[in-house]
């Protein structure tokens, strides 16, 4: 049995009993990474797509600048329409 302060995260195909906080910590990091990598992503495929429409004399999209909404304004949003 896991002790309430240590919690089993696996590398790989390896299991490892690691402290709650170490655990947390961890995967806010690699949370972070993730969001920076594919907000990186989206940045490159919007010139990518551009580059494109523009080789082939096509008018450039409207509206594909546009930025998702945070978990903030996804609040905010749902707590209007929620009345």
């Amino acid at each position: 049995p896991l002790s309430p302060e240590k919690a089993m995260v696996c590398f790989g195909n390896m299991f490892i009993e690691l402290p709650k906080a170490k655990t947390r910590e961890m995967l806010r990091q690699d949370q972070e990474q993730l969001d920076e990598e594919i907000n990186n992503l989206r940045k490159e495929l919007r010139v990518k797509v551009n580059r494109l429409y523009e080789a082939q004399g096509k008018p450039e999209l409207k509206g594909f600048n546009l930025n998702p909404m945070s978990a903030e304004e996804m609040k905010l949003i749902n707590r209007i329409l929620e009345g």
